[in-house]
């Protein structure tokens, strides 16, 4: 069973990398997933359909340049069978149809497989001046993205660029998010020796160890009912200190784990003062870990 420890606060952020520029839309997200973000950078949009060959050959193409301009565009995917009223808004008549949409507007366009060097010529002009450097404007550009369309972008970038190994610490990051912790793990196994001591692969392990603790575990509900019971059940308190993690109430959570040390530092080999270590490289709240630092070295010295 896979359980999914969120990339959200408290944990360590999981900011989109390039290949999150490539996004499917449907009518419920296009007006703030393309037509907001197109006044900020231009985005194309690729009319497709899953029966359609020549779509099949034009997409890779297109995803390719725009996974190489890294920000200065964005890609949204349009299944015309799934999305029919887009399709007729847009006046679709014909597949593969690609728009570029600039504030809001459609600005120019084509139908039908193009080569990939006409697509770049033809697209050229329309970022000229241009410039996303800024990572936060490239981060306020990018639409959120579903679990699986994280991982599906994290994927497209490896495929782009396989020789780029740090890429596979995006996937491993889009995994977790996605609660596929198996796959998670396989990879960070996989990992190069270069990238097993990167802050996120070591997140991302301590992120899979209070994962797999909770296998199995009981509700959040049942596990306080323990404690209530019982207050020396170091297991539950530990596996209600990592549920209070996934909530986002980090404090709760290393009063549970320091609470586990106080009462027992022989269980589980100290598992209470484990856990707030553990715990302190995926809480972002820098002025609470030192708090809880310094509360930790009262009373361990």
């Amino acid at each position: 069973m896979n359980t999914s420890i969120p990339l959200i606060s408290p944990y360590a952020s999981a900011a989109p990398s390039a290949p999150a520029f490539i996004f499917d839309a449907t009518e419920a997200d296009f007006e703030e997933k393309v037509l907001l973000a197109s006044t900020r950078v231009p985005v194309l949009v690729d009319f497709w359909a899953p029966w359609c060959n020549p779509c099949k050959q034009l997409t890779p193409v297109i995803e390719k340049i725009v996974a190489e301009l890294k920000g200065k565009v964005l890609l949204a995917k349009v299944n015309t069978d799934e999305q029919m009223q887009l399709a007729a808004a847009f006046g679709i008549r014909s597949l593969p149809t690609v728009m570029l949409l600039k504030d809001g507007r459609p600005l120019d366009g084509f139908m039908g497989v193009q080569p990939e060097s006409v697509i770049r010529e033809w697209l050229a002009p329309h970022l000229a001046g241009i410039d996303v450097a800024d990572e936060e404007i490239v981060e306020e550009t990018l639409p959120d993205l579903s679990p699986a369309e994280q991982v599906a972008a994290a994927r497209d970038a490896i495929a782009a660029e396989p020789d780029k190994t740090e890429l596979r610490l995006d996937l491993i990051q889009a995994l977790l998010v996605a609660g596929e912790s198996d796959e998670a793990a396989r990879e960070l196994d996989a990992l190069p020796a270069n990238l097993e001591t990167h802050d996120t692969a070591r997140r991302a392990r301590t992120q899979l160890e209070f994962a797999r603790a909770l296998k199995d575990a009981p509700d959040e509900r049942l596990l306080a009912a323990r404690l209530a019971q019982k207050e020396d059940d170091h297991l539950a308190r530990y596996q209600y200190g990592i549920r209070r993690l996934i909530a986002g109430d980090s404090e709760a959570a290393l009063d549970a784990f320091f609470e586990i040390m106080r009462r027992d530092r022989s269980f589980d080999n100290d598992l209470g003062r484990r856990s707030l270590i553990a715990a302190f490289q995926l809480i972002e709240d820098a002025d609470l870990v030192s708090r809880t630092r310094k509360r930790m070295a009262a009373f361990l010295f």
